[in-house]
């Protein structure tokens, strides 16, 4: 009995800190789902009127909200193993012996997902300039007609995903490396001594070695990826067409465009939703496929 208070005891500074910074706000923005809150409500709360699920109704019937829905799942689509297998082979690189300056290498890779968002999504908005970017520059000298890379519905969010598996690949590699490391020697050499070659090596030993930490690796990419908003919101405002407006998009635009702060709930919850049930998904696949 003194064991289990003393721990909750030790615990209940850092459960109150979750609990008002966490939990009172998502209750919170729950009951705003349920309500009309607009700008009107905000200037006098008595305008304030409860609507049940009205607003997921609407949001179920809304054009935009499926549009922006499509959007970041192709946007996951893309993403996502990209990301994954840029993560892979970075991690494979700097702890093989190829590379002579391995920390130097994983600071280099890491400094991406440290950068502000914003200030990368600005360079990058020039490196992909139609006229004078750097990429154009290039495929002109392949003899590649210059591609509007943020103004033609087709090149937009491909674009992004580029963007987004530079500017984040570097988290999944330390997380890669770190269970690299921990894959005892042993197994390698043993691998080696029967034969075995790099590829080889590769496919029996280590991808199999890291396989809960690629299942991680993967829920917590897709989790992320599907909380796509500053990408779109430097780069190019939700266009062309909206074919880069996200779930997170357009919750921006409805709770501080349009005031519709009621909806703009709504829509964090049915993401939320949804994350939750790939995640379960996801992670009922993995145990499937260990188990088997």
């Amino acid at each position: 009995m003194r064991t289990s208070l003393a721990g909750w005891l030790f615990a209940a500074p850092a459960l109150a800190i979750i609990g008002v910074f966490f939990f009172v706000p998502v209750l919170g923005a729950l009951a705003v789902s349920l309500t009309d809150f607009d700008l009107y409500a905000l200037a006098d709360i008595r305008n304030l009127r409860f609507v049940g699920l009205e607003n997921y109704r609407h949001l179920m019937h809304s054009r935009d909200f499926w549009r922006a829905l499509g959007n970041t799942s192709y946007f996951v689509v893309l993403a996502v193993p990209l990301s994954l297998l840029t993560s892979l082979a970075a991690a494979l690189l700097v702890n093989s012996r190829l590379v002579r300056w391995p920390a130097l290498f994983r600071t280099a890779c890491f400094a991406p997902v440290v950068a502000t968002a914003v200030a990368v999504a600005l360079v990058w908005r020039y490196l992909l300039h139609t006229r004078y970017g750097l990429l154009n520059w290039a495929l002109g000298g392949l003899g590649v007609r210059p591609i509007d890379w943020l103004g033609d519905p087709h090149w937009a969010m491909p674009a992004i995903v580029l963007f987004a598996v530079w500017k984040n690949f570097g988290y999944n590699m330390i997380i890669l490396i770190a269970a690299l490391q921990a894959i005892p020697e042993d197994l390698h050499e043993a691998a080696r001594l029967d034969g075995a070659g790099p590829w080889q090596e590769l496919r029996r030993v280590t991808l199999p070695m890291l396989r809960p930490t690629l299942a991680l690796v993967t829920i917590l990419t897709v989790a992320g990826y599907f909380q796509l908003f500053a990408e779109p919101f430097v780069m190019t405002q939700g266009g062309p067409l909206q074919s880069t407006m996200s779930v997170l998009y357009l919750m921006y635009e409805e709770g501080f465009k349009y005031w519709n702060l009621g909806t703009a709930s709504a829509v964090a919850f049915l993401l939320f939703l949804i994350v939750l049930i790939l995640t379960t998904l996801q992670m009922r696949f993995l145990r499937r496929a260990e188990a088997a």
